[in-house]
C-alpha cells in the first residue's frame, strides 16, 4: 500500500528570479561565442540554454487545501502541500488532489429492512481526502469509489435494522437517528479507509416505506397511535375513579355498597372514556 510522504519543494519565487537571469546570460554568451566563432562555447551555451528553458517547466502552483502528487517516470516521489508557487524537477509529473471537505447525497435506494419490509432510503455523506497518495494510486477513481461504497454501506445498514422498533431498547432506523448516523458513518469509513478518504459525517436524508406498502403501514401506525392513546385514557380514567371512591369514603359523603360502586364506576368510565360528551340523567328522587 502506498502511503503519502511529504515532499519539500523549494519556493518558485526564488527560482523565478534566478532562471530568467541565467537564461539571459547564456543567451548573451551564445551570441558572443557565435560571433567569435568559438565552436565549443557555442555548443556548451546552447546545451545549457536548452537546460535552462526546460527548467521553466518545473514551476507549479499549490492552492490552499490541495496537494500535488509528484511522480518521476511512474514512481511516486512525494506530495507537496505547501501552498504557493513551487518549483521541482521539470521531469516530474504532477497531479493535483483536492483536500477540501465535500459532500454528496446518494440516490433513493429501495431495500428491505431487517423485518423484510421494503423501504426507500437515502443518505448524505460528508467526506474529504486525508492521504493524497492512497487516493491517487490505491483506487482508480476515488470520487466514484466514495459514491459507490457509501451506497453499499447504506444498503447494508438498512438491511441490519428495522424501520420501526418493535421492542424496548431495539435500535430502529426511524426512532434512533443519532445512533443510526454514527453506525452509518463507521460503516462508510470502514469501506473508504483503503482510498485515503475520511468520512466526516453520514446521515439519513430520506426514509419512508416503499410506495406499495406505504398505505398499509400508515394504517398500522394510526392504529398503534389510537391504541396507545386509548391506553392512556383508560389508565387516567381508572385513577380518577379510584380517587373519587376513596374521597367519598374518607369524607363520609355517602356509603355505597358493592353494587352501587360498580354502577358508579361504570358511569364514570363511560363519561371519562367516551369520545362524545355524556348526557347525564338527573335523579331527583331518593338515593336508591
Amino acid at each position: 500500500m502506498i502511503r503519502e510522504k511529504l515532499l519539500n519543494a523549494p519556493s518558485g519565487y526564488i527560482v523565478l528570479v534566478i532562471l530568467p537571469v541565467v537564461t539571459f546570460l547564456l543567451g548573451a554568451q551564445l551570441i558572443r561565442s557565435a560571433k567569435a566563432d568559438e565552436t565549443f562555447l557555442v555548443v556548451l551555451c546552447a546545451f545549457l540554454l536548452l537546460v535552462a528553458l526546460i527548467c521553466f517547466k518545473g514551476f507549479f502552483m499549490v492552492h490552499p487545501n490541495k496537494a500535488v502528487v509528484v511522480q518521476l517516470f511512474g514512481s511516486y516521489v512525494g506530495s507537496v502541500r505547501a501552498t504557493g508557487l513551487r518549483w521541482a524537477n521539470p521531469f516530474y509529473s504532477k497531479h493535483a488532489v483536492s483536500l477540501r471537505v465535500r459532500n454528496f447525497e446518494s440516490e433513493v435506494l429501495k431495500v428491505n429492512d431487517s423485518s423484510g419490509n421494503p423501504i426507500d432510503i437515502a443518505a448524505v455523506v460528508v467526506w474529504k481526502v486525508v492521504d493524497s497518495a492512497e487516493a491517487m494510486f490505491e483506487v482508480d477513481d476515488y470520487e466514484s469509489f466514495v459514491h459507490i461504497q457509501s451506497e453499499a454501506a447504506l444498503r447494508n445498514l438498512a438491511t441490519s435494522y428495522p424501520y420501526e422498533s418493535h421492542s424496548d431498547g431495539e435500535i430502529a432506523l426511524r426512532s434512533d437517528p443519532q445512533a443510526i448516523a454514527a453506525k452509518l458513518r463507521d460503516e462508510v469509513q470502514d469501506r473508504l479507509d483503503k482510498a485515503g478518504v475520511e468520512a466526516i459525517e453520514a446521515r439519513i436524508s430520506h426514509l419512508a416505506y416503499a410506495q406499495e406498502i406505504a398505505s398499509a403501514m400508515l394504517k398500522r401506525q394510526q392504529a398503534q397511535a389510537i391504541v396507545s392513546a386509548r391506553r392512556q385514557i383508560v389508565d387516567g380514567a381508572v385513577g380518577m375513579v379510584k380517587m373519587a371512591l376513596d374521597e367519598l369514603k374518607e369524607q363520609g359523603v355517602v356509603d355505597l355498597d358493592d353494587e352501587r360502586k360498580a354502577h358508579m364506576v361504570s358511569n364514570l368510565l363511560v363519561v371519562l372514556c367516551g369520545e362524545e360528551n355524556a348526557r347525564p340523567v338527573v335523579n331527583a328522587g331518593s338515593l336508591y
